[in-house]
């Protein structure tokens, strides 16, 4: 990681010769990035915001902060690259990305082992124009906790499967243990990232992550935050904020893998087991993460679903919860939600928004309820985008 010196600014040879420039605001020092994001939030919230509501924001490292990296291969078998194309249509465009200062240092070990298994297996990169050729993309979600990695080959067919397996042992005996292989098959020309079928090429199907003593397992096309140091931080502020509130049932809805529902359950189980948490989840893979992890704990009255949020919450005969949680996708929580949780009336709401301009939209159908606090986490440095957690207290 290098830095200008006038002040924190990361410096990408990629972003400075624009072959890369997903991280469109690395021409910025750091604290401006952080100012820029502040006054937005600030801005959008602004009926409801007070500033004795709003906590210090939360930094992320500069660099090195990313656990995923989603590779787009191209080149040659003898001569794979990994990173993007400049234009989608040109297989030429290839920029390998393999030293991008996002990712851990230890990337920079295994995309060496990861090319060099590509040329042992056969792996033809994917030529877009001609419609040739078998691996697409490669996947890769490391553990923070104890470095095993989740590495996933996107290929158009089956055919490469038995030069795979052949390769596979000399493969995995380079890689951290407990680390997860599999083929994902994605036979349609098309931008998709993965498809439906994923064909597991070691006995472990998932990985572990610890986050504040609370165990996550990640598994394929299952969503799991990209900045651990900062993710972390996320759950354990909804964590003691609550903590020490009168809340004994607790909905989490869009509930993931169940980071933000298992943090509070277990702080309020500690001290009350008679706390009861229900997770919604569309996902079945999250969701079978979630039970997982809230078996590991061993926390009792939770119950994690895989079912559609907003029609759980619409439909649902349970006793008003006195906590509700919802992290939504980009697109926020709808208004049909919102005005139902507004009616519900449960004492308190926490909000995760990765997109504050719908959260704001969302908030205008809040009326019974009134701001108490506000912090930003960085989790996208480098990018226009953050997370806000806020909490919400019915106004008596």
């Amino acid at each position: 990681m290098q830095h200008s010196e006038q002040g924190a600014r990361l410096i990408c040879p990629h972003f400075e010769a624009k072959r890369c420039t997903s991280c469109q605001w690395l021409d910025q020092d750091y604290a401006n990035q952080i100012d820029a994001k502040t006054a937005n939030i600030k801005g959008l919230l602004s009926e409801k915001f007070s500033e004795e509501q709003w906590q210090p924001p939360i930094f992320s490292p500069l660099a090195g902060f990313r656990n995923k990296a989603k590779m787009v291969v191209s080149g040659s078998v003898e001569r794979p690259i990994l990173g993007i194309l400049t234009d989608p249509n040109d297989p030429q465009s290839g920029v390998d990305l393999c030293d991008c200062p996002l990712y851990p240092p230890s990337f920079a070990e295994l995309f060496p082992i990861l090319k060099d298994f590509i040329g042992r297996a056969g792996l033809v990169p994917y030529n877009i124009a001609k419609k040739k050729g078998e691996l697409k993309y490669i996947l890769i979600t490391e553990s923070r906790y104890n470095r095993s990695l989740m590495i996933r080959f996107v290929l158009k067919s089956e055919l490469k499967r038995p030069l795979v397996e052949r390769e596979l042992p000399a493969f995995l005996a380079k890689l951290p243990a407990d680390s997860v292989v599999s083929l994902n098959i994605q036979p349609n020309h098309s931008a998709v990232l993965e498809g439906e079928t994923e064909i597991f090429l070691t006995p472990r199907k998932v990985i572990e992550e610890r986050f504040n003593g609370v165990p996550l397992f990640i598994r394929p096309q299952g969503f799991f935050q990209t900045n651990p140091s900062v993710a972390s931080q996320l759950y354990l502020t909804a964590q003691q904020w609550v903590s020490e509130l009168p809340i004994v049932h607790l909905w989490d809805l869009f509930c993931g893998v169940g980071g933000f529902g298992l943090h509070c359950a277990k702080a309020l189980q500690a001290k009350n087991p008679a706390v009861t948490l229900t997770g919604i989840e569309i996902s079945p893979s999250a969701i079978a993460s979630a039970t997982q992890s809230a078996a590991a704990l061993g926390l009792q009255n939770v119950q994690f679903q895989s079912l559609d949020s907003a029609q759980f919450a619409l439909n649902s005969e349970q006793k008003t919860p006195d906590l509700v949680i919802v992290n939504p996708p980009r697109r926020g929580i709808g208004k049909p939600l919102a005005e139902f949780l507004n009616e519900l009336g449960s004492p308190y709401l926490i909000y995760s928004s990765c997109n504050a301009e719908t959260m704001a939209k969302d908030f205008v159908s809040l009326t019974r309820y009134r701001l108490r606090k506000v912090q930003l986490f960085d989790m996208f440095p480098h990018t226009a985008h953050y997370e806000t957690l806020t909490l919400l207290e019915k106004i008596s």
